[in-house]
């Protein structure tokens, strides 16, 4: 949960961004993911030589703050997501855990007054934590956080004016630096892809549509 400051403070730099701007839609959502692994992430080692891999599909949770001024909004999330390991890389209960924060524009399209479908794309900064080896001498695997992107489509249906269901398509693009605990020492193995599509179910609150 360390990534909730850094959620916070992105939050109320939009906030204090909006203000003089008289933003039309201010809003807070809570949502559920769902998680696919893709590419290197998701293979065998007898299919890739890359660190990172062996993923399997995982669930998670997240948080989204935004603002619109029209059709085009900044919003900020954070994520945290656990893929399960099913690979001679991971102990037997090994698991991959994701947890960063994201920035972007938003885009909405005003289709109806309850439904609007959007548009959206940021820049991520998320990390990685693994566990490899047998159950009993299980040792971690870390990243460093480095930016990445992610791109999404998905509508905010209204509730009386207040409240959105929120469903949403996204897919994560980043490569890793892996830090692999060795024997003396810890080796490092740059560019290590970490990429999957989540499919998300959000419920927010903001302020009403037109105001």
């Amino acid at each position: 949960m360390k990534a909730l400051p850094a959620l916070a403070g992105l939050a109320l730099s939009l906030v204090s961004l909006a203000l003089p701007l008289s933003a039309q839609s201010i809003s807070f959502g809570l949502r559920g993911t769902g998680s696919f692994p893709t590419g290197s992430f998701a293979q065998d080692p007898s299919s890739s030589a890359a660190v990172l891999q062996g993923a399997k599909q995982g669930f998670g949770y997240g948080a989204d703050a935004g603002i619109s001024f029209g059709l085009i909004g900044l919003y900020a999330g954070f994520d945290h997501i656990a893929f399960d390991c099913q690979t001679a890389s991971c102990g037997s209960d090994g698991q991959y855990t994701l947890q960063g924060v994201t920035t972007g524009l938003k885009l909405t399209l005003p289709v109806a007054s309850r439904f609007r479908p959007f548009l959206k794309g940021g820049v991520t900064f998320n990390d990685l934590k693994g566990s490899y080896g047998s159950s009993s001498t299980s040792n971690g695997l870390t990243t460093d956080r480095k930016p990445g992107y992610e791109v999404g489509v998905g509508g905010d249906y209204g509730l009386l004016g207040l409240v959105s269901i929120t469903p949403q398509v996204r897919y994560i693009g980043q490569n890793l630096n892996a830090k692999v605990p060795g024997v003396t020492s810890t080796a490092t193995t740059n560019n290590q892809g970490a990429n999957y599509f989540t499919f998300d179910l959000g419920l927010s609150v903001h302020t009403p549509f037109g105001h």
